[in-house]
């Protein structure tokens, strides 16, 4: 069984910390996708879940599926996505930041591309703003820092690097992540059933494209 350390979080709510072989987005994700008795909402974070305990429900009676759930996760953890399952979201890499980013991880352009679209992603939490998600593969090795000076305006649709993480700016914002490239798909639209593209566990897989859309 998979260990799971769970604390209260109030008189409502449980914090769930998982184990290192365990992602919060998965875990998240499959709460979503097959839903606990008891359980109201949920919320994923970098390293933790919280969960809401619905009206009537109490922490004794969700801890049970919460671990039963960890178990599930685990077990699909160890399977191969399909193409099915994972966004595919295409990239034009002419970003402000893109060689300096590959200075600063002793690459060329080519390379970060190359492991950047080489991988899939994971959308480990979603915050910032409305549809940003936080994507993450570790073994990308494409972590760096973010920007000493944030820029005050950065497009919808830049895709960046920062923390760690790969992310695609949903709308122009400020921000401090490293820019290395841009796409046209839409992160957030309100006309569509779900408006956010990316949710906690949603698998990505970045497409390099030329300027004329084709893939290379």
């Amino acid at each position: 069984m998979t260990e799971l350390r769970i604390l209260p979080a109030g008189d409502r709510a449980l914090l769930i910390e998982l184990p290192d072989h365990l992602a919060p987005a998965g875990f998240g994700q499959h709460l979503h996708d097959h839903p606990v008795e008891g359980v109201g909402d949920l919320l994923p974070a970098a390293r933790t879940v919280l969960v809401t305990l619905a009206p009537g429900a109490t922490a004794a009676t969700v801890e049970d599926g919460l671990r039963a759930a960890a178990d599930a996760v685990a077990t699909e953890s160890s399977e191969t996505p399909s193409a099915s399952d994972t966004v595919m979201i295409p990239v034009r890499y002419d970003g402000d930041d893109l060689a300096e980013t590959a200075e600063l991880l002793g690459m060329t352009e080519t390379e970060l591309i190359a492991r950047h679209t080489g991988c899939v992603w994971r959308c480990a939490f979603v915050g910032f703003a409305p549809g940003f998600g936080y994507l993450e593969a570790p073994d990308a090795g494409l972590a760096v820092p973010r920007r000493d000076r944030s820029r005050t305006a950065i497009p919808a649709g830049a895709v960046a690097l920062a923390g760690g993480y790969s992310a695609v700016y949903p709308r122009k914002s400020p921000g401090g992540w490293r820019i290395i490239g841009r796409t046209e798909t839409t992160l957030w639209d309100l006309d569509r059933p779900e408006p956010a593209l990316l949710r906690p566990g949603t698998r990505v897989r970045f497409v390099r494209t030329d300027l004329d859309g084709r893939r290379r």
